[in-house]
């Protein structure tokens, strides 16, 4: 497909890195979305696997596939996403950016797995340039929402923006002998979230640490979130919103992904 006046944006629910080399439902969705949506010029992931002090984005020719994780076959770490970066998108942006001070990073990450075991299925030629946008720790759910708005020109280049996390994401409770496991918060919080979403009621999403326990409990800690405010901040009147891989894994895991297209 060629790239249309303005590109689809992503959320990705990226779950177990094991997804980068498993042939299972997700990947397999991945791999049908990759199908179903134009081919880009370029793609810009926010990950939860890059949390900075500031505002970064990658800006090296050859971005190396980062393997931050433990633990996993051998297969896994032998994975390779060799796509070019694009410098000079990089800079256009960070000039684009007027309320966040943007530091081009030319050496110190790369594509984590938040980015290269969703793009391996996604577009599995490693051929689209891509860049990375970290998460800037000092900026409230708020602030990283603005700070999207600010990427909306991308869409109309040709650039596919992708939010990389999970909707609900607690390792602390996750029930590890049981893949189909449920936990009730869990299906509270993502069922809640996907409401939001479907009525557009951003601003109770961004406000997600006083909407109850099962909020609590679903994102402890913000960073496997904050992808899908990237995400939403990016959405137009006339978008439609679709989901895929609604499912929850092991009691406390959502792979919950969202099209805006």
């Amino acid at each position: 497909m060629t790239a249309p006046n303005k590109m689809p944006v992503l959320f990705v629910g990226h779950g177990n890195p094991m997804n980068a080399i498993e042939d299972n439902e997700f990947s397999k969705a991945w791999n049908e979305i990759g199908k179903s949506i134009p081919i880009p010029k370029g793609i810009l992931c926010i990950s939860a696997h890059w949390e900075t002090r500031g505002t970064q984005i990658t800006a090296m020719m050859l971005p190396p596939t980062i393997h931050d994780f433990g633990g996993f076959p051998r297969q896994l770490y032998e994975v390779q996403y060799p796509a070019p970066g694009n410098p000079l998108l990089a800079s256009e942006i960070k000039n684009q950016i007027l309320h966040t001070d943007v530091s081009l990073d030319l050496s110190s990450w790369g594509l984590d797995h938040g980015t290269w075991s969703v793009l391996k299925h996604l577009f599995p030629k490693a051929d689209i340039p891509v860049l990375q946008m970290s998460i800037n720790q000092n900026k409230s759910p708020k602030e990283h929402y603005e700070l999207s708005k600010e990427l909306a020109f991308l869409r109309s280049k040709g650039i596919l923006i992708i939010g990389s996390g999970n909707v609900v994401h607690n390792l602390r409770l996750v029930d590890w002998q049981n893949e189909n496991a449920e936990h009730a918060w869990a299906i509270e919080a993502n069922q809640s979230i996907k409401s939001f979403i479907e009525t557009g009621n951003h601003n109770a999403l961004i406000d997600f640490r006083n909407q109850g326990r099962a909020y609590d409990l679903a994102i402890p800690t913000a960073e496997h979130y904050i992808p899908l405010l990237y995400t939403l901040a990016l959405q137009e009147p006339t978008d439609k919103i679709s989901f895929f891989s609604d499912k929850l894994v092991m009691g406390s895991l959502s792979m919950t992904s969202v099209l805006i297209s």
